[in-house]
């Protein structure tokens, strides 16, 4: 039999990526373009007003005027949207709010206009088709795909429909994707995610799942649930699954445990995406790094991450980048979105065309001690330890221990073996090692006295989303965080020590 969707792919792809690429080389040019574009569209709203849009004629004009804001500060802008009012932020009413959890008002409600929307789909597709242009892999359409997400049920906020970005998303799955589309409609409004992803199992056990899409620890809990029914590996539960398409968190802390999983290696592409947009997503099987995309709606602004909590920190555009540097990532997009830090701390590997990798959360460091441990840090030394070894990890996340008993202050690690390395003082001496190389600051407070190397403490298996279940947050779109600057996390996770 033909398989027609595969074979009309290819072309398409060649097409898209010929179109990608020419952005990606004319980057500064387009992030100009869309940077003028973005004040032009907003100026007479009442953000633009109040920030002397139609006086804006170049960046630097642009940051005397638009402070850095993060969703506290720009909530009172918000909270009109939300009453209803119109032209607030960007011309007209959003479309949706994208829900989202976490900060210290509850929850955020991010807007998504008839702007804004079509790029995340655009982006989500081209992720897709720039891997079938690169690999001439395309089997994949043919088969069923799994999106393990939120649920795609709206409620209503002042006549803006209301939910998870992943939900929304759900309504605009093209109409030739919808027959390989799994799970259900029904399956996937299922709201205890324990539940769900034991619907999920049910309805794709028996199917030809080619691709697999989500958050790697709610993926691998699906995966293990699939073998606890089988016996079976995944990939001979599923011959064709060969593309695993993620985001949300560094993949590589959890890729031995996968390919173990699985039983073989199957390619990956990492998406960056978020509710307040798409930002970047992985062009290259080889090269590291996902590309900027750059005329997707958003101007991008960044800080370089050591200078961020500085009165007066350096504010540059894509121009002024460099590779290596930990930035804050900060945007404005056709959402209405201005000087808006989305807490994201990224770095540059290729600047043309422009490529990052996401290193870290700037709220989520340990620097009890002076040291600035990002995100990044911890995921390399632990992968460094883990790579070409037995050892598989399920999750983890470090906080200092500050006020040992009768010794030295510490970096604690809770990790969640799989299989637990031979000999763990040995493996928390090589972590701490690759910490102190790639740290300076930690070395010199381990060689100073000041610090201890780090201490593992062992979690029971399924330690993790117990805890994660017991706050309310177990699956969807929510991550434990690998760094934390207390022990707020850390105390809990206690309740489920090895």
């Amino acid at each position: 039999m033909i398989k027609i969707k595969s074979i009309l792919a290819k072309p398409f792809a060649k097409q898209i990526a010929t179109k990608f690429y020419k952005q990606s080389n004319n980057a500064i040019a387009l992030q100009q373009k869309v940077f003028k574009k973005l004040i032009n569209q907003a100026k007479n709203t009442q953000f633009g007003k109040d920030h002397h849009f139609n006086k804006i004629r170049t960046y630097q004009d642009f940051k005397k005027q638009v402070p850095i804001k993060d969703y506290e500060a720009l909530k009172p802008y918000f909270d009109k949207v939300k009453k209803g009012k119109e032209n607030v932020l960007w011309p007209g009413k959003p479309i949706y709010f994208a829900k989202t959890s976490g900060t210290t008002s509850g929850a955020k409600y991010i807007p998504l206009t008839k702007e804004s929307m079509p790029t995340h789909i655009s982006a989500a597709r081209n992720a897709l088709l720039l891997y079938i242009n690169q690999t001439n892999k395309s089997d994949f359409v043919n088969g069923k795909m799994i999106f393990l997400q939120g649920s795609p049920e709206l409620h209503d906020t002042n006549g803006i429909k209301t939910g998870r970005l992943s939900g929304i998303a759900a309504h605009y799955v093209p109409k030739y994707l919808t027959k390989n589309r799994m799970p259900s409609w029904e399956t996937n409004c299922i709201d205890d995610w324990e539940t769900k992803v034991d619907a999920i199992v049910e309805e794709t056990v028996n199917e030809d799942m080619t691709l697999i899409s989500g958050i790697p620890s709610w993926v691998q809990m699906y995966f293990e649930k699939l073998i606890e029914k089988t016996g079976k590996k995944v990939g001979e539960i599923f011959p064709n699954f060969n593309l695993f398409v993620y985001g949300g968190v560094n993949f590589e802390p959890y890729r031995n445990k996968f390919e173990d999983l699985i039983g073989r290696k199957v390619d990956t592409v990492e998406l960056y995406p978020a509710s307040e947009g798409f930002m970047a997503f992985q062009d290259s099987q080889s090269e590291k790094g996902m590309m900027l995309l750059v005329d997707n709606g958003m101007f991008y602004e960044f800080i370089p991450s050591d200078e961020f909590f500085d009165e007066n920190p350096t504010r540059i555009s894509l121009k002024d980048v460099e590779i290596g540097v930990n930035y804050v990532l900060i945007l404005n997009t056709n959402a209405g979105l201005w000087g808006y830090n989305i807490g994201d701390t990224v770095a540059f590997v290729s600047l043309n065309p422009p490529k990052i990798i996401v290193t870290g959360r700037i709220k989520h460091f340990i620097s009890a001690f002076g040291e600035h441990v990002i995100g990044k840090e911890v995921e390399q030394a632990l992968n460094e330890n883990t790579i070409n070894s037995e050892i598989k990890i399920n999750e983890f996340t470090v906080a200092p221990q500050i006020t040992p008993i009768d010794e030295l202050p510490y970096h604690e690690w809770f990790i969640e073996f799989e299989n637990e390395p031979k000999n763990m003082s040995e493996f928390a001496k090589n972590i701490d090692k690759s910490l102190q190389h790639q740290n300076s600051y930690y070395l010199d407070l381990i060689e100073g006295n000041i610090l201890q190397p780090l201490k593992i403490t062992p979690i029971l298996k399924g330690g993790f989303n117990n805890y994660m279940k017991s706050i309310g947050k177990l699956g969807g779109q929510n991550k434990v965080p690998r760094l934390s600057n207390d022990r707020k996390i850390a105390n809990e996770l206690l309740k489920f020590k090895a």
